[in-house]
């Protein structure tokens, strides 16, 4: 297939000014970051990527999984789109430009070819700028140029968008590795996925109807059973699975909620569980204190319970991104050559500078 990316920028262009609303979406957008791919996806730059080439600092997703910080595309094929509004969400809801749109619905139905030609691009012409710059490792710039993954997650709900598989797909054949995250509201997609992403994401943060309506903030109706539908699922994944639990604190870091949590796992058995801290960043200071970021210490407290509760082992942690790692499995599934033995020596990749939250000043 042969793509016109001028054509593709035009249109771009003329859906993001073809309403005050997606305009103001759209400046906020560029603001935090992010670079516009297709029509309404989006590619931001990590802050591990500038770690790894800066400082030869890595990902959790490297110390664990073998996901080479400098290689990953972290993308989203519909950017300001889900089906909830989380008060703990980066992503830009309508309160935070004092404005409506319908963020169920992505108006605009991007072909996978081109979402992922661009992201790699761009992806590119990040890493780019690198060249040249005296702290930087010239032999993992170049390395850069050739992406070896891809995170279908950024902002924004994945599941939206209707040709998920064939994105998938798409960067398989290129020979790229994916992780899909997704707050499971879409288990009718999930099920029918003709290409399973090489690792799913699941993020949790709620435990029970009430605090999801509360917390989650669902804009569809049955939000909370279409997830426990989705729990149903993840046993019939070929692919490794991940609960991704975000702790807040002082909501769902108590022992009723671990004991709810341990229950998930029991009933779902993913292959992993990350216990991480939420961020103070994005939309989200706007809705909660930075009195709600857990130190890491918290998660470490969080993650030993829940590896009693649940029988996983706590394998590893990376302080810097206040998350620890328990598994089912002795070592966790390995999708890439980063970082060899991170899950035994995860300060040789990625030690702590200090005790604060790297990406909030990022």
């Amino acid at each position: 297939m042969s793509i016109n990316y001028h054509e593709v920028k035009k249109k771009r262009e003329e859906f993001w000014n073809s309403s005050l609303v997606y305009r103001a979406i759209y400046d906020r957008l560029v603001r935090q970051g992010y670079h516009l791919i297709g029509t309404i996806g989006a590619v931001k730059r990590c802050h591990w990527t500038k770690e790894a080439v800066l400082r030869k600092r890595f990902c959790y997703k490297c110390l664990w999984y073998g996901i080479e910080s400098h290689r990953c595309i972290q993308m989203t094929p519909v950017a300001a789109w889900c089906w909830n509004r989380c008060l703990h969400c980066w992503r830009i809801q309508p309160e935070d430009v004092g404005m409506h749109w319908d963020d169920t619905r992505p108006p605009v139905v991007d072909d996978p070819e081109v979402l992922v030609g661009e992201s790699i691009r761009v992806h590119r012409e990040i890493m780019a700028g690198y060249k040249g710059n005296p702290l930087a490792d010239q032999s993992m710039v170049d390395e850069a140029m050739n992406p070896k993954h891809a995170a279908i997650s950024l902002t924004g709900e994945p599941l939206l968008y209707p040709r998920l598989s064939e994105l998938i797909e798409e960067y398989h054949k290129r020979g790229l590795t994916t992780f899909l995250v997704t707050h499971g509201t879409r288990p009718d997609v999930l099920k029918s996925l003709a290409k399973e992403p090489s690792q799913l994401y699941i993020s949790i943060e709620s435990w029970d109807r009430e605090m999801y309506e509360y917390f989650n903030r669902p804009l569809v109706p049955r939000a909370w059973e279409l997830f426990q539908e989705t729990l149903e699922l993840i046993r019939s994944f070929k692919s490794p699975t991940v609960f991704r639990f975000t702790i807040v604190k002082g909501y769902n870091d108590h022992e009723k909620v671990l004991e709810r949590f341990a229950r998930f796992v029991e009933k779902a058995q993913p292959t992993h569980v990350e216990v991480k801290a939420y961020m103070f960043l994005g939309g989200s200071r706007g809705r909660l204190e930075h009195s709600n970021m857990p130190s890491h210490e918290d998660v470490r407290r969080v993650g030993r319970i829940l590896s009693e509760k649940t029988g996983y082992k706590l394998l590893s942690e990376s302080i810097p991104s206040r998350i620890v790692l328990l598994s089912r499995i002795d070592k966790p599934i390995r999708h890439g050559k980063g970082c060899p033995d991170g899950v035994e020596r995860s300060e040789k990749y990625a030690p702590a500078f200090s005790k604060e939250y790297e990406e909030l000043t990022d």
